[in-house]
């Protein structure tokens, strides 16, 4: 379906502003719009304490928020964030997102302020937000009760740190991770799929920009491939936890995001497809501006709160493909023609 009303007028202001694209940009001046933009989301609402934190990395530090509940935790979520591992930050607007998966699912968040590239290439980001992880994971008992799921998520680049730290704590044996949550993840850097290529998903995020962030985070061939990178290219895929994937219908990432969810479900991991429709890359972020920002969150809030329910195994659902209408109304939902069992090719 083409795009909703309120995402094309969010375009339209941009053009007549004459925004500069972020791949036409150095990488220090398209950080300088983060501001912008979170004066249009707003401040989130309030939460029981805020912590920050600097955790010794390789060669330097990096920040992490947590951000807790008033009441005891049910889970804790470890969410990283987008920006194409160049622009981004815990502040501002992704503060504001943080803020609202609190409240939703009374939960821990911590938001792990990775290092960016081109100062900290690959694979500083992972190395980070490993090392942010092994933390969460050894500090469990000052965050949440005991017992609680261990999640982790993220958008966009924050859904490939994501996707790849359920891979380095399955092959490392921890920390252990309940479930992902990964909203149009990079899973692959292969420009040649037609997501890429259409078109109509040349919005926010276009082909050009994509090239330029892996330009500054993977300049070398060899990284672009590795799984740590490119995580669809890890050889097994078995042994994940389950996954709820959230794609964005107009996105040069679309057809990765799918062929993930899909190779998960071919390597035995539970998982759920949900494809925004009428949204484009990045409305996740687009608190108080996009109407298919809340209906994301409450879709996510629902598969945690289900999670930490004391009937949540009677909630559990099959692997399956939907599509989410990108309307406000919370939880819309609607299923398309597949629909998978566990393990079964897509």
């Amino acid at each position: 379906m083409p795009l909703d009303a309120t995402t094309q007028q969010f375009l339209a202001t941009m053009a007549e502003a004459r925004a500069v694209p972020v791949h036409e940009s150095t990488p220090a001046i398209a950080r300088m719009s983060g501001p912008a933009f979170a004066r249009m989301s707003g401040p989130g609402p309030a939460v029981g304490s805020v912590r920050e934190l600097e955790l010794d990395g390789e060669g330097g530090t990096f920040r992490v928020r947590v951000l807790a509940p008033e009441a005891p935790a049910r889970a804790i979520l470890v969410y990283y964030h987008g920006g194409g591992w160049v622009i981004g930050d815990i502040d501002l607007q992704y503060d504001t997102l943080g803020r609202e998966l609190v409240t939703a699912t009374d939960s821990t968040v911590v938001m792990v302020n990775y290092r960016k590239a081109p100062e900290h290439p690959f694979p500083t980001a992972i190395e980070d937000s490993y090392t942010a992880l092994e933390w969460v994971d050894a500090h469990r008992a000052e965050l949440a009760p005991e017992g609680v799921p261990l999640i982790v998520g993220g958008d966009s680049a924050g859904g490939n740190i994501a996707a790849v730290m359920t891979h380095r704590a399955r092959d490392r044996k921890g920390p252990i991770i309940d479930y992902q949550v990964l909203v149009y993840p990079v899973t692959d850097c292969d420009f040649s799929r037609p997501s890429y290529n259409a078109p109509e998903n040349q919005l926010l995020l276009s082909r050009p920009t994509m090239e330029w962030f892996w330009n500054h985070y993977a300049p070398a061939a060899e990284d672009r491939t590795h799984p740590d990178a490119s995580p669809l290219r890890h050889d097994d895929l078995s042994g994940l936890p389950p996954a709820f994937v959230y794609l964005a219908e107009h996105d040069p990432l679309h057809d990765e995001g799918r062929e993930y969810a899909e190779r998960l479900a071919q390597a035995g991991t539970e998982v759920e497809l949900l494809v925004a429709e009428g949204q484009m890359h990045a409305f996740f972020q687009m608190i108080n501006v996009l109407p298919g920002c809340r209906t994301g969150l409450d879709l996510i809030a629902d598969r945690i709160n289900a999670l930490t329910s004391a009937d949540s195994s009677e909630s559990a659902s099959p692997i399956s493909h939907a599509c989410a209408n990108g309307a406000p109304t919370p939880g819309a939902a609607s299923s398309d023609s597949a629909q998978l069992t566990k393990g079964q090719p897509a």
